[in-house]
């Protein structure tokens, strides 16, 4: 690699560092911002399409009530959503690793929330 190569990955990489370091602590939790982003409820949308999947129940997405972000090699998307089955709703917790860059997605918990 070149010298001038190396230094603007560098200065890329410090900087990307510094922002990182600045909205979160390293490993932890960070409340998203906009629940409402669209690729927030993507992603919530997934995490219950795939639970329907691996359980074969039948539920579908009502909304988000909240969620958080943790930087892992990718992001972790942590949600507590509301899912009806068609007669009855109930709260779940359901986390999901999303590498974007590699199109990878892959829902890690889903539980039931009592309240």
């Amino acid at each position: 690699m070149k010298p001038l190569q190396f230094l603007i990955l560098l200065a890329l990489v410090l900087f990307v560092s510094a922002v990182a370091r600045e909205n979160s602590m390293p490993g932890g939790w960070s409340p998203i911002k906009n629940i409402n982003d669209p690729h927030v409820t993507e992603i919530a949308d997934y995490a219950v399409t795939e639970y329907d999947k691996r359980s074969g129940q039948k539920l579908k997405l009502e909304k988000v009530i909240k969620g958080d972000t943790q930087v892992v090699a990718g992001l972790n998307y942590r949600f507590i959503l509301t899912a009806t089955d068609g007669s009855s709703s109930g709260n779940y917790e359901a986390i999901v690793w999303e590498k974007v860059w590699e199109h990878f997605r892959n829902l890690t918990s889903f539980t039931p929330v009592h309240a």
